[in-house]
């Protein structure tokens, strides 16, 4: 694999706390990723560094039952790294309901804001990003919006460690098209075949793949739910 990479400082300025892992699983992540051997990594955020998509559901139905909308948890994890608006495109078009797409691509992102405060990390892929961090290039390449995504990041208290932040807004098309993975690799100075995605959608596995990278689903490793 290439050895090219963007000159990267040894620590970030206010190291963060590291996670709290199990030691088994992390060392499973730590393997996968070792047989990999990329040069750079490449983290998704929402179900993939934040364990976010449980509060983006709940935000997500508060915001379209009331109007009747149905989404299902089922269907809202199959577009995972769909961006809001064009999920409110869909749902809209799909069931004949006028919706303000705008507004409502809004509201849902507030109301999940309101709901930051419970956030919680996926420890193992987390602490992955914090021992690479001066290691190797790292980046975040996301489906959502710019603000969400750095709040959360922010929130976790990683957000030091991403010299690169790619989001919906900086790119034309979404997963499970390549390019917000491309943007990222472009911006790393790396070539994509020498990138490693870590992802918890078939979506964004899909656009990895798309763009030439490898891939590691972190689904295995997400706390269990209720």
């Amino acid at each position: 694999m290439s050895d090219s990479s963007l000159p990267h400082p040894g620590h970030p300025p206010h190291p963060p706390q590291p996670f709290t892992v199990d030691s088994a699983a992390y060392e499973r992540l730590c393997h996968a990723v070792a047989v990999l051997n990329p040069t750079a990594l490449i983290f998704d955020c929402d179900g993939t560094l934040a364990d976010s998509m449980p509060v983006h559901f709940v935000a997500w139905r508060e915001t379209l039952e009331p109007l009747g909308v149905d989404f299902s948890e089922e269907r809202f994890y199959a577009l995972a790294g769909v961006p809001s608006d064009r999920i409110l495109e869909m749902l809209g078009a799909e069931q004949g309901i006028d919706l303000d797409i705008d507004r409502l691509a809004v509201e849902k992102e507030e109301r999940f804001l309101l709901h930051l405060p419970n956030l919680q990390p996926i420890p193992e892929v987390a602490r992955l990003a914090q021992d690479r961090f001066g290691l190797c290039p790292i980046a975040v390449a996301s489906g959502g919006f710019r603000e969400i995504v750095h709040l959360q990041l922010k929130h976790l208290a990683i957000h030091e460690l991403f010299p690169v932040v790619v989001t919906a807004e900086d790119t034309e098309r979404h997963k499970p098209e390549p390019d917000v993975f491309l943007k990222a690799a472009e911006l790393l100075a790396v070539e994509a075949g020498n990138c490693c995605v870590l992802e918890d959608s078939d979506l964004g596995i899909e656009a990895a793949k798309r763009a030439g990278m490898t891939w590691i689903d972190v689904r295995p490793w997400h706390p269990p739910r209720e």
